[in-house]
């Protein structure tokens, strides 16, 4: 059994609007003998709106999680490629800039806390396919994918930090964890492109256009659904395929999930464990196919 800090972000908490993100996250780390062991007294990693206001007060903000996952020892894990990115930010500036650590030191200070950047960020993704690995994950399989055409998304964001566990263009490990279950990874040029993030609240137009964009690619090269590795992803792509079918006169019908929930298939897990049944656009008829 291996041991993590578990890191859920506000969108994946229990009153996120992507907590279905979180139950498969549990569900599967479970079966494949890692301990997700959720940060006490957690707060919101900063974000990138938080920093655009009071960028030292970001850096404060995302440091208190870090020095409370600093106490625990393990590797900082998320789901959210925000978080990821952010907490990843954090580190390396707190690294490069003494100016920086002095004032986020003293507000640490102010609480008790001190952080010596020692703690590891991971992004599910990187835990899955490198410490558990494409075999161990497979030889967990009690069903197999049998050819389901899946897109594999990653967004912008999960393989930008330098260095990352991925390349940050052509990305591969998502389409190789999809292939080890029996799945095939459609060409999907588009798979490291913005969805448009939280534009979808201020410029709503160009937002649904970068989502239409996806789908049309993913569509076009064959895809039955898109498996995402980003909460907002999922939301962009699935919520908001009836804006997009609006707006463009499209006819788009792609479930989108989140890769844990596809990893939970194969494994047999129950779909409530897996929260299937929270996606807009519904999965059960591509996925009764394969299952």
């Amino acid at each position: 059994m291996k041991y993590y800090t578990y890191f859920p972000g506000c969108s994946c908490s229990t009153e996120g609007g992507a907590k279905a993100y979180s139950w498969s996250v549990q569900a599967v780390s479970k079966v494949l003998d890692s301990e997700l062991v959720e940060l006490d007294d957690w707060n919101c990693c900063g974000s990138t709106p938080s920093s655009s206001v009071d960028e030292l007060a970001a850096f404060c903000i995302s440091a208190r999680d870090l020095a409370l996952a600093e106490k625990r020892g393990f590797d900082l894990v998320t789901p959210c490629s925000a978080c990821y990115v952010i907490f990843n930010r954090t580190n390396h500036y707190l690294k490069q800039y003494p100016r920086l650590k002095t004032k986020v030191d003293e507000a640490l200070g102010a609480g008790g806390l001190e952080y010596h950047g020692t703690v590891r960020v991971r992004h599910v993704l990187d835990v899955l396919v490198n410490d558990i690995g494409y075999d161990a994950i497979a030889a967990k399989a009690k069903k197999n994918l049998n050819g389901l055409k899946v897109a594999p998304y990653y967004g912008c964001q999960v393989v930008r930090p330098k260095p990352s566990f991925d390349d940050p263009e052509y990305p591969q490990s998502l389409d190789k964890l999809i292939v080890s279950l029996g799945g095939e990874a459609v060409p999907f040029p588009l798979k490291s492109r913005c969805c448009g993030g939280s534009l979808i609240f201020t410029e709503e137009a160009v937002a649904l256009d970068l989502v239409r964009r996806l789908l049309d690619s993913a569509q076009k090269n064959g895809a039955e659904c898109l498996a995402t590795v980003c909460p907002l992803c999922q939301t962009n792509l699935d919520a908001y395929q009836g804006e997009v079918n609006k707006m463009f006169q499209t006819n788009f019908h792609l479930p989108v999930l989140f890769f844990t929930q596809l990893i939970g298939i194969a494994l047999g897990l129950d779909e409530k464990d897996l929260g299937l049944k929270t996606c807009v656009v519904p999965a059960d008829k591509v996925l009764a196919k394969y299952r």
